[in-house]
């Protein structure tokens, strides 16, 4: 039986018990989970089962907030924002596992129920918003918030308040209208956006039957791509816009004129065609404009960046301006390094981007005498999923047990349970690696639960990693490229933030941080994986079991700042046409290309192609949550630059050193302001400085 989670959260006698609707306890969303760590009974959860579910979760959470609003007691901190921080627990588990496989593992069916239930939630959400009522309670409490409250009680107040404050509480009621039209249009607009986006990506196959044309492949994509071609029916082989499908094609073939077919459509991906964004995202850049200003701001970034650690559009503008001024020159020389290199064999014109990966890699090759075919066979993907664990071991003292009595949402999905070293349960976590139709493209981490406390009992999280790596064949295993490896960190980063976050509320846990500092616990993780020291306890040859060379890892050392400035200049250009968007003024009625060629041209390195656009592809920023915010995975790698440097300094398994890290940084959430937990563990404030100084610019290797 359900029991409303914010009454039984609240130890205070004046809190009523919320009226619930009849819940169906047939339907395995809604009932009780006798599973493992009560997670997920994937295998029992039906597709039909989603919308009855979502419609009586929303009337609980309406009875839940009723409860709330009508209670005749004065507002106190417990049967209030405590009521809140609890209220629509079985509308988040539900929200939670249908949201997380939309994206991982979709349908039809499923896109259509997002569609269909996304007004609904947004009419909930702005119902609890825009409740007088209800904020007039909040407002009582953080206006006389009583003696008592602890630090993080504090914190859940404010942000509580603060909320409200931002979502239109305090707008006039014919403005709180408009609020409401506006905001319901966005919510059904940037879904709508991320549907179009892996369409059209999924739109789109070359298929190949001359053997001539993949004769000079490497062996692992030549049979990659057999198999795609098996898996659609058809003969020779097929390349994809799937990235491991799309980028070693790119890297390795010399076919100018298929390599240019691919790229165009990757990137014309849903610009124009049956699944045009083009207009669907010049309306979310004004709806989001519309919102800033009915809440008194004068463009989107501005009302966005106020609860972001660089705290205003100012900063953003100038840190992204002093990045490019010290690397586009850099980047330049990458760029002429590389064409140069080309004419020397024989290349005539420019190098276009979709010559871009070739001579790269050619070059690195030749350089460096690495690429990824060298360093792949050490990087089978059982040992690096071993490795990984083993340095969450080492950094943190974390176990994992493969649970095989834990369901899964799909056969590729691996469950396992994490312990720490005194044997206390910390999680569940899921691995999803390799890419489907059903999953978009990309690697993210996210949870189907996450961590509380609720009357003094625990509920720890259940985070999932989801990947697009590249597939064993029906001769090789997996074997990850060095970036694959890396995203891997990256990506496993997260999840150490989310599984190792301590707290009573799950609005203060895990990954719930400042957008531009939730990459730093990701990013850092990316700097073992060059480490001599960590490679040489786990990665070793798939067939021959040899460790690693030492003069391969030399070179990969070597290399690790191989076109750094071209990298970084191209996510700047990122940075830069999402900050265009979202610190208009007016609405864009111009030409979507033409404006991103405009607001990417100070970053712009490589030629311009015309009749490409990457913004009605951007999903980061026009359904995803870093609209205004991308600039933030280059903040984060100043600040993990930084933060790695004391590993450096003290020892890159120094426990003393990750011990800190883990209480300032992965275990605190977003119980307080970033900066101070930062200078916290490091003992000053970051400067630009260290990511300047870590890709050494102009230095000969």
């Amino acid at each position: 039986m359900y029991v409303s989670a914010f009454a039984a959260g609240c130890a205070d006698n004046s809190m009523p018990v919320a009226q619930l609707p009849e819940i169906d306890t047939s339907n395995p969303l809604l009932a009780e989970w006798d599973t493992p760590y009560q997670t997920p009974p994937f295998d029992s959860i039906k597709v039909t089962d989603y919308m009855p579910a979502f419609e009586t979760a929303i009337a609980v959470a309406r009875a839940e907030l009723d409860a709330i609003v009508n209670n005749p007691a004065k507002p106190t901190f417990a049967n209030t924002i405590v009521a809140l921080e609890r209220q629509g627990a079985l509308l988040a588990r539900i929200e939670g596992i249908f949201y997380n496989l939309l994206e991982a593992d979709t349908s039809d069916e499923m896109q259509q129920i997002a569609l269909d239930i996304q007004p609904k939630l947004t009419e909930l959400s702005n119902d609890i918003a825009l409740n007088p009522e209800l904020f007039a309670r909040v407002k009582a409490v953080y206006e006389h918030p009583g003696f008592g409250l602890s630090k993080e009680d504090k914190k859940l107040l404010e942000d509580t308040y603060k909320g409200f404050a931002r979502s239109g509480a305090d707008l006039p009621d014919d403005k709180k209208e408009l609020y409401r039209e506006y905001t319901s249009e966005l919510s059904a607009l940037t879904l709508k956006f991320g549907q179009n986006s892996l369409s059209a990506t999924n739109a789109f196959t070359l298929n190949i039957t001359d053997p001539k044309r993949v004769a000079e492949l490497p062996d692992f994509v030549r049979e990659s791509m057999a198999l795609e071609a098996k898996a659609r029916g058809e003969k020779g082989w097929t390349v994809t816009l799937q990235y491991p499908s799309y980028l070693p094609f790119m890297t390795y073939s010399t076919q100018r004129d298929l390599k240019e077919q691919l790229w165009r459509a990757s990137n014309s991906r849903a610009l124009g065609g049956e699944f045009d964004n083009t207009a669907t995202l010049k309306r979310i850049a004004e709806l989001r404009l519309k919102i800033a200003n009915q809440l008194g701001y004068k463009c989107y970034a501005d009302y966005v960046l106020e609860n972001r650690m660089a705290e205003n559009t100012e900063t953003v503008n100038a840190f992204l301006a002093e990045l490019l001024d010290e690397t586009k020159e850099y980047a330049d020389k990458d760029y002429a390094m590389i064409n140069d290199y080309a004419h020397s064999l024989g290349f005539e014109g420019d190098v276009m981007p979709w010559d871009w990966a070739y001579y790269s890699e050619k070059y690195k090759h030749e350089k460096y005498e690495l690429n990824d075919e060298l360093v792949k066979p050490y990087l089978k993907l059982e040992n690096v999923k071993e490795g990984v664990f083993l340095l969450a071991n080492k950094l943190y003292g974390l176990n994992f047990t493969q649970r095989d009595d834990i369901q899964v949402y799909h056969p590729d999905v691996t469950a396992y349970e994490v312990t720490d070293d005194k044997g206390k349960f910390m999680a569940v976590l899921y691995l999803d690696f390799f890419p489907r139709e059903s999953k978009r493209a990309g690697a993210w981490m996210t949870e189907f639960r996450g961590a509380k406390i609720v009357d003094g009992k625990e509920t720890r999280p259940l985070v999932s990693l989801v990947m697009n790596f590249t597939k064993p064949t029906e001769s090789k295993p997996s074997l990850l490229t060095f970036d694959e490896f890396q995203t891997f960190l990256h990506e496993f980063g997260h999840a150490l933030h989310g599984m190792l976050g301590e707290g009573k509320y799950e609005s203060l846990n895990g990954t719930s941080v400042y957008r531009d500092f939730v990459e730093l616990p990701s990013q850092i993780m990316e700097n073992w994986a060059t480490e001599k020291e960590y490679l040489d306890l786990w990665a070793k040859h798939y067939e021959t079991g040899e460790p690693i060379p030492a003069e391969l890892v030399e070179k990969i050392v070597a290399a690790q700042n191989y076109l750094a400035a071209y990298a970084n200049v191209r996510q700047l250009s990122f940075g830069l046409t999402d900050m265009a968007w979202h610190t208009l003024t007016e609405p864009y009625t111009g030409d979507v290309e033409a404006f991103e060629v405009a607001s990417m041209a100070p970053a712009q390195v490589l030629p311009v192609v015309e009749g490409t656009a990457m913004a009605p592809a951007f999903t980061h920023i026009f359904s995803g949550g870093y609209a205004a915010g991308y600039y933030g995975y280059k903040w984060a790698e100043v600040l993990a630059a930084d933060a790695y440097s004391l590993f450096k300094e003290k020892g890159i398994f120094n426990r003393e050193v990750s011990d800190s890290f883990r209480e300032n940084i992965l275990s605190k959430g977003g119980k307080e302001h970033p900066m101070k937990l930062y200078v916290k563990f490091r003992g000053h404030k970051p400067q630009t400085k260290a990511l300047i100084d870590k890709m050494q610019l102009g230095k000969e290797e």
